[in-house]
């Protein structure tokens, strides 16, 4: 199926897997465009080095083409760009938008940028600033997220820009990806079903928790800012002890980063500074790494959150990353077949 995913960056088939920390690592992006879709390394949670690793190991495993998710506000974002530029790696992808002149970076290396928005302003302004397409995520899409629904969301993003959009939040299927199609976009994004997949490193009694699971739960008690995640009765207990969960685990995070104090400080100077935070919530923000860590590495879920998309109730199986893709492309085949039928009056 050719759009204007599949030209812009090369891959088979217009599906994305999207950056999700401690989850998507080079053996799960690997899978991912091996099977013909996009996978993106997610480099947020990676040190530098880690990262030019993760690289270099999925550019072992395949010569497809993939994506780097990095963290646009991130003291390092224009060290790790070089890096993407340095290994060849074709899509730099960002959670938040990135700034004009990384944006003119990468576009003079030949690297596409993808960023991902929420809202229609953020489309329109990473558009205008050279980005080559956009990922648009509605409200049920898990981790960070807002409150307009995709179906709502996409079509004034498609609207709005003049360059390709990806849609994003509660796509699983090829029924998903012919409506996306319909409204606009040139391919879906999905980061709950990649979870969800044999490919994916989450320990197995975490990936049982997501298939029994039936309810997400859109909270600021992680990190501060609205955040989908499994409902559980540790998410619940956050309610009752933020501050000084926030504190503690700040410190946590200090010493799995290697950051002394006063980097911690800058960092959350930077934070407050772009993205509008309080001090308050740049202390919560000191959470994510740390309790997302403990659910998807160590398999704690009782002592960390399970970032998901409300997708996660209709979702049963555990398919390799290439049966998924195999299946999604079969599934909109058939449908855009049944669709030729239709005729108006």
């Amino acid at each position: 199926m050719r759009t204007a995913l599949t030209e812009l960056v090369g891959c088979r088939h217009p599906i994305v897997q999207t950056g999700m920390g401690y989850v998507a690592g080079a053996r799960l992006a690997a899978a991912t465009s091996a099977a013909g879709g996009l996978g993106v390394i997610a480099a947020a949670t990676l040190s530098v080095a880690e990262m030019t690793a993760a690289i270099r190991s999925v550019r072992e495993r395949t010569d497809a083409p993939f994506g780097v998710n990095i963290r646009a506000d991130a003291a390092d974002a224009a060290e790790r760009v070089e890096v993407l530029i340095r290994e060849g790696v074709r899509v730099a992808s960002f959670a938040l938008a990135p700034r004009r002149e990384l944006i003119a970076r990468l576009a003079d290396a030949g690297v596409v940028t993808i960023p991902s928005v929420g809202a229609r302003r953020h489309a329109e302004k990473v558009a205008a600033w050279g980005a080559d397409a956009v990922i648009v995520q509605g409200g049920e899409g898990g981790g960070h997220t807002g409150p307009v629904a995709t179906t709502l969301l996409l079509p004034q993003v498609v609207d709005a820009v003049d360059i390709p959009v990806v849609a994003a939040g509660g796509f699983f299927d090829g029924r998903g990806l012919v409506a996306a199609l319909a409204y606009g976009a040139c391919g879906v994004a999905m980061g709950t079903r990649f979870l969800l997949t044999s490919d994916s490193p989450v320990p197995d009694a975490v990936k049982r928790v997501y298939l029994e699971a039936r309810d997400t739960v859109v909270t600021t008690r992680v990190d501060g800012v609205p955040h989908r995640v499994l409902r559980t009765p540790f998410v619940e207990s956050l309610e009752r002890s933020r501050l000084l969960r926030a504190v503690v685990n700040g410190a946590r995070f200090r010493k799995l980063s290697g950051l002394s104090w006063g980097e911690l400080v800058r960092e959350g100077r930077r934070m407050r500074r772009r993205r509008e935070l309080t001090w308050a919530q740049v202390l919560q923000a000191a959470n994510t790494p740390v309790l997302l860590r403990a659910a998807m590495v160590e398999g704690r879920t009782d002592l960390g959150v399970m970032a998901a998309g409300q997708v996660v109730g209709v979702l049963d199986d555990l398919p390799s990353c290439r049966e998924l893709i195999d299946r999604i492309m079969a599934e909109a085949e058939a449908v855009l077949g049944s669709l030729g039928s239709v005729r108006g009056r």
